[in-house]
């Protein structure tokens, strides 16, 4: 039984291939007069700086683990690129960019095994791109959504279980969240609800999706013995931000679509509350007792990369500035917080990533200006009270619905395939129990 349930997947995969050989090919879009090679140039390097991200996040949480789960947890979020690509390219792009089906989700045939999307023609948001740069610049978004989940489950879930929860999270939660934000016909894009890089899409669902999984897979052994657990390889950790913080340029700016600057903009206020935030969480320690530490810089830096994210394109420089310091603070809280209830998420995905996510998303409707970006709004500061309530209430149907449906996959995975691992290979190491490997 357990054999033949182990074949699915390649089964799966094999069928997939040998129906890629009968999609069939159409001419290229001629978009000699309608493309700019300049845009064109910095969207395919900023698609390749966002895929570093996902071995950056690898790096950032291996470092963070026990020495016994460091291959384990990496791989889970590297995995992503594979499974991910294949996911996207098949039928993920089209749910998420298809034609929209009530505003809920892009028509899954549209673009399957990419057909046609050559001839097709630009994407509406992106005139100066072909649609198929455009396709491959969200996958990267699409891979490292369901990556940033792994911390929270980390040191307990059995692999197999987790590379099936990836699927159906593409599936079910970020396909559905990127069309209703980033579609022109998206229930949120229509509603006035701005995210420039993902703050929701990304950050929010990730980080409530993670909240559930905790719950679902409940505590560890360590945790319940409330036993201190030392980071594998500070190290790793650092370099896993370096790699974050590099490539997190192509998330933001590149999601200007364009080389101009707007994309500069984004550039420099990425960077801006990114520096802030690693400042501010280190300064907070200290001002609370606490050694200054390699981790809290990290981790703080991370934070403002993830609350500047919805608001880059939206926001000043001054104004990032203060997004970095704020969101630092309130993750480092949320941390303090988590770590007086008996919830496991194991490496704070829910406060570093939800609740910065959060945070960038409702100061982007106090910050927003047209005067950055005269295709966004203006924020609360600057006379838009309705705009403000809308990034409110944006935000919190994407928090219900993340929350929401993160635990019932976690639930139907669950009964699907267990996806607790046993107390004894808890005990082992997931390196060796799960991969038979070891640093």
């Amino acid at each position: 039984m357990k054999k033949s349930i182990s074949s699915i997947p390649f089964i799966l995969l094999a069928i997939f291939a040998i129906i890629s050989i009968f999609i069939p090919l159409f001419s290229d879009f001629d978009g000699s007069s309608t493309y700019n090679w300049a845009d064109i140039s910095w969207l395919l390097i900023a698609s390749a700086l966002v895929l570093l991200m996902t071995p950056g996040l690898s790096f950032f949480y291996g470092g963070m683990v026990s020495k016994k789960n460091v291959i384990s947890t990496m791989l889970q979020s590297f995995i992503a690129t594979g499974l991910i690509s294949a996911v996207w390219v098949v039928f993920g792009f089209s749910m998420a960019f298809g034609t929209s089906i009530g505003g809920i989700i892009g028509n899954p045939a549209d673009f399957f095994f990419m057909r046609g999307i050559n001839s097709h023609g630009p994407w509406s948001l992106a005139p100066t791109i072909p649609l198929l740069l455009f396709a491959l610049f969200q996958m990267k978004f699409a891979i490292i959504t369901p990556a940033l989940v792994v911390g929270a489950t980390a040191e307990r879930i059995r692999f197999t279980s987790y590379v099936l929860f990836m699927l159906l999270f593409s599936i079910f939660i970020y396909c559905p969240l990127a069309h209703w934000t980033w579609h022109p016909d998206g229930i949120l894009f229509k509603m006035g609800v701005l995210d420039f890089a993902g703050g929701t899409v990304v950050h929010i669902s990730a980080g409530c999706a993670a909240l559930a999984g905790a719950i679902v897979l409940k505590r560890r052994a360590v945790h319940m013995r409330r036993e201190e657990t030392k980071p594998a390889r500070v190290p790793y950790v650092l370099l896993g931000t370096g790699l974050l913080w590099f490539g997190w340029f192509g998330f933001n700016a590149g999601s200007a679509l364009a080389a101009n600057s707007l994309a500069v903009s984004a550039f420099a206020t990425t960077n801006t509350a990114s520096a802030v935030a690693g400042l501010s969480w280190i300064f907070f320690d200290a001002l609370r007792g606490r050694k200054p530490s390699a981790l809290g810089f990290c981790i703080g830096a991370v934070v403002g990369l993830v609350a500047i994210t919805p608001g880059a394109g939206f926001v000043g420089v001054p104004q990032s500035f203060f997004i970095g310091f704020i969101a630092a603070i309130c993750s480092n809280l949320a941390v303090y917080w988590k770590g007086k209830t008996t919830i496991d998420d194991t490496l704070d995905v829910f406060p570093c990533h939800g609740i910065g996510g959060i945070v960038g998303m409702l100061l982007t409707g106090v910050f927003a200006n047209k005067k950055i970006n005269a295709a966004g709004n203006d924020g609360l500061l600057y006379g838009g009270t309705d705009f403000f309530f809308t990034q409110l209430l944006g935000c919190v149907i994407v928090v219900v619905f993340s929350t929401i449906m993160g635990f019932i996959l976690f639930k139907v995975v669950d009964l699907i395939h267990p996806m607790r691992v046993t107390d004894l290979e808890e005990q082992t190491g997931l390196d060796i129990t799960q991969h038979d490997e070891s640093l």
